[in-house]
This record gives C-alpha cells, sequence and structure tokens, in this order.
C-alpha cells in the first residue's frame, strides 16, 4: 500500500512539471510588443538607445511599405477617377495620430531662411561672422561670412538641412514638428511689407502660406514684431491695423481669450524698451493721442522685460504684459530663473500678464566667436527641463518656447542631426534622438495642462 501511494505521488509531480513546462514554452511564443507600450522617455536613456533604434528601424521599414502601398493606390485613383475616392481626410488622421495643441504653449518661429532653389541664393544660413564692439577684442577673433551648405551660421545643423523658408515641404514639416511637441502657438517673426533684418529679406509674402499650414494642423499664428527702423507709436498703429485687416480673417489667427471674456489678437514686441514710455502710451493708453484701445484693433500687447527697471516703464507705457526671451539663465535680470517669482507678483499686483520664457540652451558663437562665456549647455535636456520646472513653480497663464529654429544663437528645438565638414563640427542631440526636445517639450505641456487644472480648482 506504502508502495502504491509513492507512485502515485511520483506520477502526480511528473504530471505537475509536464504541466508546468508547457505553461513556459507558451509563454516564451508571447510577441515581445505585447502588454503596456514603452513608458515615455525610455528613448532618452543611453543605455536603451540601441534599443530603442532597432525598434524604431522596423517601424520605419513598415511605414515604408505603408507609404509604397499609399503611392500604389494613389496611382490607380488617377488611373480610375470615376470608381474610386479617397476614403480618409487628412485632417481626422493627423488628429488621431498627433498630440493635442496646447495654446498656452507659445513657440517663437523664425521665416528668414533661403537657399539657392527657392530664393536664388543663400539667406541667413551665409550669416556673416559679428565683430565684437571693442576693436581691440575684435582683432582677435575671424570674420568674414559663413558658406553653406556645409558652413552654416550655426553650431547644430538642422535634420532638413540649409533649408528655404519657402519651401512647402518645410514649412508642413516645421508645423508637423511643432505640433507634435504639442504646442499651441507660433509666435510668427514679423517685419512689415518691404522690410527685414539687415541680412535677411522681406517675409511678410510667406505669412498666409504659413497660416495656412498652421490651420491644417491645428495651430494658431500671432505675431512677434520686430525693431524695424523708425517704429513708433504712428508706425506700430499702422501695422497692427494691417496685420488684422489682412490676416484677422484667417482661422489660424491667434485671439487670447481675456479675464473679462474678449477674445483679443496678442503682439509680442522685441526690443520694445528702444522706444520710450511716453511713446508707446501714445498708442497703448485710453487717453494717447494715437490710441488703439476700445478700437476695432485693440490687442494684447507684450513687452520684452530685459533689466528690472523695465516692469515699471512697461506698466507706465499701457502694455498688457511683458515676455523674457532670452533662453540665458543669468544673462539678464528677465532671463534669470531666480526673478520669475518677484516679476509673477509684481505683474498680479499690476493687472498684467507674465509670460516667462524657456529655452533649451543657448549657443552663438558660430555668429558672435566672442561670446563664449553667455554659452549655455543642454545637458542632455536637463538645462531645458529645469527652466520648464521654475516656469512652473510661478504659474504662468502662458508659457513661451524660445525658439523653434533660430539656428543662430543654438535655442532651437526642431530636429537637429550629427554633421562633420573638413573644418567644422556640428554640435547634436546625441545620445539622444533628433526630436528629444519636441518629445520634451510635448511631456511638460501634458505637465502643464495636469498642473495647471489644480491651480484652477
Amino acid at each position: 500500500m506504502a508502495r502504491f501511494r509513492r507512485r502515485t505521488c511520483i506520477i502526480l509531480l511528473l504530471f505537475i512539471l509536464f504541466i508546468c513546462s508547457i505553461m513556459m514554452a507558451l509563454k516564451t511564443l508571447r510577441p515581445d510588443r505585447a502588454g503596456f507600450g514603452d513608458p515615455f522617455g525610455l528613448g532618452l536613456l543611453p543605455e536603451l538607445q540601441q534599443q530603442t533604434v532597432l525598434l524604431d528601424n522596423k517601424q520605419n521599414s513598415l511605414n515604408r511599405v505603408q507609404g509604397d502601398t499609399v503611392t500604389r493606390v494613389s496611382n490607380l485613383h488617377s488611373i480610375a477617377v470615376n470608381t474610386m475616392k479617397a476614403s480618409m481626410p487628412p485632417v481626422n488622421k493627423l488628429e488621431e495620430e498627433l498630440p493635442s495643441p496646447n495654446y498656452n504653449f507659445h513657440i517663437f518661429y523664425y521665416s528668414w531662411f533661403g537657399n539657392p532653389q527657392f530664393d536664388g541664393k543663400y539667406i541667413h544660413w551665409n550669416h556673416p561672422l559679428l565683430p565684437h564692439w571693442d576693436p581691440k577684442i575684435a582683432n582677435n577673433y575671424p570674420k568674414g561670412r559663413h558658406n553653406p551648405p556645409e558652413d552654416i551660421g550655426a553650431n547644430f545643423y538642422p535634420e532638413l538641412g540649409s533649408y528655404s523658408s519657402k519651401d512647402p515641404s518645410v514649412i508642413e514639416a516645421h508645423m508637423k514638428q511643432m505640433r507634435s511637441a504639442s504646442t499651441g502657438v507660433i509666435v510668427l517673426s514679423w517685419y512689415p511689407p518691404g522690410m527685414a533684418d539687415e541680412n535677411g529679406e522681406p517675409t511678410d509674402d510667406l505669412v498666409p502660406v504659413i497660416l495656412d499650414y498652421a490651420h491644417k494642423y491645428n495651430l494658431k499664428v500671432t505675431f512677434h514684431i520686430e525693431p524695424y527702423k523708425d517704429r513708433d507709436d504712428r508706425s506700430m498703429y499702422h501695422n497692427v491695423k494691417y496685420i488684422i485687416d489682412k490676416y484677422g480673417g484667417h482661422p489660424a489667427f491667434y485671439r487670447h481669450k481675456t479675464s473679462t471674456g474678449r477674445f483679443l489678437p496678442m503682439f509680442y514686441v522685441y526690443d520694445s524698451y528702444v522706444t520710450i514710455p511716453e511713446i508707446w502710451a501714445n498708442l497703448l493708453t485710453v487717453s494717447g493721442s494715437q490710441t488703439i484701445r476700445n478700437t476695432p484693433y485693440d490687442a494684447l500687447f507684450i513687452a520684452l522685460l530685459v533689466e528690472e527697471r523695465h516692469k515699471h516703464d512697461i506698466h507706465r507705457s499701457g502694455f498688457d504684459g511683458m515676455y523674457t526671451y532670452f533662453a540665458t539663465n543669468g544673462f539678464s535680470y528677465g532671463s534669470s530663473h531666480h526673478n520669475w517669482a518677484s516679476l509673477k507678483a509684481f505683474c498680479d499686483s499690476n493687472n498684467l500678464m507674465f509670460i516667462p520664457s524657456v529655452g533649451p540652451g543657448y549657443i552663438d558663437t558660430s555668429i558672435r566667436p566672442w561670446n563664449n562665456h553667455n554659452t549655455r549647455n543642454r545637458v542632455n535636456g536637463k538645462y531645458y527641463e529645469t527652466a520648464f520646472s521654475a516656469a512652473l513653480l510661478v504659474r504662468p497663464e502662458i508659457i513661451s518656447i524660445t525658439s523653434f529654429n533660430e539656428w543662430h544663437e543654438g535655442t532651437q528645438i526642431e530636429k537637429a542631426v550629427p554633421k562633420r565638414t573638413g573644418q567644422v563640427v556640428y554640435l547634436d542631440y546625441k545620445p539622444h534622438k533628433p526630436n528629444v526636445y519636441l518629445e520634451l517639450t510635448q511631456k511638460w505641456s501634458e505637465k502643464y495642462r495636469k498642473e495647471q487644472e489644480q491651480w484652477l480648482m
């Protein structure tokens, strides 16, 4: 009897081991990607970069196959246009693929680049080396211009190459990148018709195209009015009237909802401190001789704050708020993160908007070779995240980002790639991917949304 029991126990144990071995074998057949998706940020970790690249390559191969299929279907459609119709509206597809825009994230954008294919010559990529104002210092540094496409006026190199801002494929790529970063409002660098910066060409003709592509990606556009020659209260009134009359009816034209429920255009005014408060007050106060207040062209005007004293000038001038622009913590009073709390308190007590500007870093030695001391290293994205963290601490209504593509000053979050030429080795975003700063922006956009909901409770 005892022998029978032992035999039964042995048989039962062997049966259990057999079942377990079958279950383990089945488990090893489970797809590698089953279960939950990868958490955000795995691709940013160097030790996981190789694995992430392999997975991305697999997905890119699949995308190429799908792209070939779409092309073949498109050709068939051309042949049999009477019997086939496209089945998926592009806008709906975009909305499914991209994160929702955050209209409280404003990003500075420059449309001043040109190349021979679209402009007959290089514009801005061939930026001159700017001399130091002290001749003794200037003599120690090189002079001349950059020579694109291999040698450009930037310390990083764009994934799109030395592109033209007129190229429709470039404009579309930019809109897609900005939307993928979950920004919502493009702050477009703007000069009046026929005017430009000293190294560029007029760009106002591009505004309608930019508005159209922005609308396709459900983005909005506002204007960053640059310090053109003889800018004053009269010329600004005409500029604002021109912009609103010509572009104000476009669905991508940005209007901000105020605390009183009004929807007003918004204008950022670069180097506003160059003009004295009395001139601005003529335009921006109700009693001013050129007042724009309570007219069809009334708007929100945001001044640039550099020095601490500018906050009082901004208030006296009649501006509606202030922004800090520079992506260089410690460079100016306004760009120093530790001053943002006091600036926000000043704005709150004077019914002004405070819009801090965050950026991924700063380096402009490709055009100002003597300005090394103002370089801010990106620290693989940590500098950018520190700036966002500082901005969220003051609970701003809007955060501005410097910049999408100011390549000369190395503040861009646009995709950049490694590049080495005979004379130049460009900086890049390694060990991360070319889109790392777009991903970080999207991460902080979502974080801002969640925190803002708590502020408003």
